[in-house]
This record gives C-alpha cells, sequence and structure tokens, in this order.
C-alpha cells in the first residue's frame, strides 16, 4: 500500500511526503519521510552551489558541506559549511579556501575516535587536483589549518566525493577515481593507522567495450560481511556500475554493469544495520542525462536486485536534483542533495523493518 500526497515547494517543483509500508516474503518494511527542508533560503551569500555531504554529530544533529561560488569550476568557488538540526541551520559559513583556485568536492568522515574530519579537492582542472584534509576536534565548531592528503600527489588520493567506510578490520577505505584526458578510472585507497597514511589500490579493470565513453567514477562502498566489500560507481554508459573485492579492499573485480539506469550523475548508498542497502540516485538513462528525479530505491539481498522504489522529488524542464549524500542515523536515512545548484535540500527518512 503506497499512500502519498504532492505539496508544492516551488513553481518548478513538486517533493512527496509519503509513508509506505511493504509487505516482502517474512519481512515488512515501513518508510516514511519525517523531514525534508532546505539548509539555507535565498539569502544565500553565493550564486552557486554543489556536491554536498553529510554527517552526524549526535543528538539529532548534523553537519554539511558543499563547495559554493559564483560558477563550478571558477577561482571563487571554496568549501562552505553548515550545522545544526532540522528547523535550526546555521547560516552557511565559508570553511576552506587553501588559494585562489577552484575548490571541489567536500566529504565528512566521522572517525571512530571521535574526530572530525573534512577531505576536499583543489585545483583548475580536474585532471590535475589534489586532495585536502582538515579535522576538528570539538564537531566543526573549530578546524585545523587545511594540509595535503597526499604530500605531492595530482589527480586526487582520498575519497573522491562519497564517505569513507571503516572496515570490520579497522581498515579506512576511501572511494577514489582519477579522471585524465577524458578518460576515467577507479580504485580504492585504504589507511591501516587511522588515516595518518594511505596507500592505492591499482585501478579497477574496466571493459571500454562494455562501459562506453569516458568509464566509471565516485564509487560507493560497503561491506556485506567481513573482507566482503562491494561498490557501485557511476558510470557513462547509461546504467550503474558494480565491483566486488573479498579481500578487505586490495583487490577488485572487473567493473560490470547492473540493470540500474545511471545518467552519469552522482549516486550514494549506505547499508543499514538490518541489512538493507539504499540508495539515492538518478533512475534516468544516458550519458550525461537529466539530473531529476531523485529517487530512494532500497535492496535487502545485497544489491542485486531494488525492488523498492520511491521517488524523492520530481522535477521537470532544467531542474537539476543531483549528487546525494546518504548516512544512516540510529536506523533512519538521512540525505542532502543538490536543488537546482542554488539550495541544498535535507531528507529525513524513517525506515523501520519488522518480520512477518
Amino acid at each position: 500500500m503506497i499512500n502519498t500526497l504532492q505539496i508544492p515547494m516551488s513553481a518548478k517543483a513538486t517533493i512527496f511526503f509519503f509513508f509506505i509500508c511493504i509487505r516482502l516474503v517474512g519481512q515488512t518494511l515501513d518508510l516514511q519521510i519525517v523531514k525534508c527542508e532546505f539548509i539555507f533560503g535565498d539569502e544565500r551569500p553565493f550564486p552557486q552551489c554543489h556536491a554536498s555531504t553529510i554527517e552526524k554529530l549526535g543528538n539529532g544533529e548534523y553537519i554539511l558541506a558543499w563547495f559554493a561560488g559564483s560558477h563550478e569550476k571558477n577561482d571563487d568557488v571554496a568549501i562552505w559549511t553548515a550545522k545544526g538540526k532540522p528547523g535550526a541551520w546555521t547560516a552557511p559559513k565559508k570553511l576552506a579556501k587553501v588559494r585562489n583556485d577552484p575548490h571541489w568536492n567536500p566529504v565528512l568522515f566521522s572517525a571512530p575516535d571521535g574526530r572530525l574530519v573534512l577531505y576536499f579537492k583543489v585545483g583548475k582542472e580536474i585532471d590535475d587536483w589534489e586532495t585536502w584534509v582538515m579535522e576538528s576536534l570539538d564537531k566543526g565548531e573549530t578546524w585545523s589549518a587545511p594540509k595535503e592528503l597526499v604530500a605531492g600527489d595530482r589527480g586526487g588520493r582520498g575519497p573522491v566525493r562519497n564517505h569513507i567506510l571503516v572496515l570490520s578490520d579497522g581498515t579506512w577505505l576511501a572511494p577514489a577515481s582519477v579522471e585524465k584526458n577524458r578518460v576515467w578510472n577507479a580504485f580504492v585507497d585504504f589507511s591501516t593507522d587511522a588515516g595518518k597514511s594511505w596507500q592505492r589500490t591499482d585501478t579497477l579493470a574496466l571493459d571500454r567495450h562494455l562501459v562506453l565513453g569516458e568509464g566509471v567514477i565516485q564509487p560507493a562502498l560497503w561491506e556485506s560481511e567481513p573482507g566482503h566489500i562491494h561498490m557501485l560507481l557511476r558510470s557513462s554508459t547509461g546504467k550503474i556500475a558494480r565491483a566486488e573485492s573479498k579481500d578487505f579492499g586490495r583487490t577488485w573485480s572487473p567493473v560490470y554493469l547492473t540493470d540500474l539506469p545511471n545518467n552519469n550523475s552522482g549516486i550514494d548508498l549506505v547499508k543499514m544495520p538490518s541489512g538493507v542497502i539504499a540508495l539515492v540516485y538518478n533512475p534516468v538513462s544516458g550519458n550525461w542525462g537529466k539530473r531529476y528525479p531523485m529517487q530512494l530505491a532500497l535492496s535487502l539481498d545485497n544489491g542485486v536486485t531494488w525492488p523498492i522504489q520511491q521517488e524523492i522529488e520530481a522535477g521537470s524542464g532544467e531542474d537539476e536534483f543531483s549528487y546525494p549524500s546518504i548516512i544512516e542515523d540510529e536506523g533512519d536515512l538521512v540525505f542532502c542533495y543538490t536543488w537546482n545548484r542554488q539550495r541544498i535540500r535535507f531528507v529525513k527518512v524513517k525506515l523501520e523493518s519488522s518480520r512477518n
């Protein structure tokens, strides 16, 4: 049974507030949007914003970061942040500006030892950008000075857009990719000393007769059982790609294609304590296809099938709802995404599972 109520949020977009009860063999899933709002409004101190990331701070509070400025790839683009809870967000604050070059793709990470870590890219061109890192010991109130993650690196180390995954053996796994001369490849960076040093894997094997166009980038990771890691990837061939590892992410299977559509735009996912995999993405095929609607999909079989598909925001015309970032918080799904390059949307979905 699905009950939805359409509530116009603007002249251009409609968001769905929903309660869904889905009965599957042996299991019932209840989904309900409990919060859906903008982090800031038209008073924003920048013309454009994009590529948000989110982490939890505890007690129902969250911190977000994104890049913003006059336009993506312009020299005035910096990393901005806001924190708080639904209905009570701080004003956007410029957090990082290393030099007068474009800044890109922040990634927040709540480390097991309590540190809050921010990774981001800096560079005129994606081909040669470098990764920078900052840390906070007081939940984002103050931050260390930015430093290069891997000194002298060009092309990008560490997480490229999605969250770091802490494995069952304590390893930090950073989903990574490179874009060189319009050739895209994915790899994984791993750290066994809590982020002090990093080692990278080989790039994933990719059949370019299968994956047409640029290739694959921006992986999203989960661990199904100790040492068994999986990734979904953005691709240029109209479908989400996938790869597997059975040795804690050190080596990977060749990339293969799933049945999930992909418009060559960002995706993200999280594994719930129940084992459910939650994916947020644009269910659109075609290289550089339209970036709407924003969709939530759930898998109960480790990402093999995705029987639960729920549209979050529909869109039309020139709308763009893109680059989601998702986390789990006490059994709820919490995510954010770009809204027309003008705002950042925050959504919280309650997900309850019970056995029949």
